[in-house]
């Protein structure tokens, strides 16, 4: 009987974990022409939420990018306390970037949370006009380091690279988005 429970206890956790995460053959044949295909797969393939559609993994890979560039920029808020005179405006300028890009892709999500058949090309412009915005804030922050030196300049350029890659994939990914 407890080997019972226990089978039973076993397989529906199994299940909802299965439910919870996305299909790896989703994930791989979503991204094998992204951008970056080996951050997309692993991004996506370790994401934990329901993802079995295209317009879902669309969304976790715009959550995913937010939740990096969040992270950035927290690391960006920590780094203005330590950076020299030289890095503190660099800094300054990229945090607010990425902010921007914060924003952006949080009206990408919502777009794309809303998806309708009859406003679909209206809604897909604009999902794709902000995550472009959210890209292009990700390159400027860059820019602003190109007269800094050191670990600062370093440390910034991994981080924004990063989340610079997961935005592209997942502008990839909603681009390849044909319906509500």
């Amino acid at each position: 009987m407890a080997a019972c429970i226990f089978f039973i206890i076993f397989a529906l956790t199994s299940y909802a974990t299965a439910l919870a995460t996305p299909s790896l053959d989703l994930v791989q044949s979503s991204c094998q022409n992204a951008t970056f295909p080996k951050v997309c797969v692993h991004t996506l393939s370790i994401y934990k939420g329901p993802v079995s559609t295209p317009r879902e993994l669309a969304q976790a890979a715009i959550k995913v990018s937010i939740s990096r560039a969040i992270n950035a920029s927290k690391y960006l808020s920590s780094l203005q306390k330590e950076a020299d005179q030289r890095e503190k405006g660099a800094v300054k300028d990229c945090a607010s970037q990425i902010a921007d890009s914060v924003d952006e892709l949080r009206d990408t999500l919502s777009e794309l949370k809303e998806l309708r058949r009859a406003t679909f090309r209206w809604q897909m412009s604009n999902a794709l006009t902000w995550v472009s915005a959210a890209l292009t804030n990700e390159d400027t922050c860059l820019d602003g380091f190109k007269e800094v030196e050191g670990r600062v300049r370093t440390d910034v350029k991994q981080k924004v690279t990063y989340v610079a890659k997961v935005t592209s994939n997942a502008l990839y990914l909603i681009n390849r988005l044909d319906h509500p």
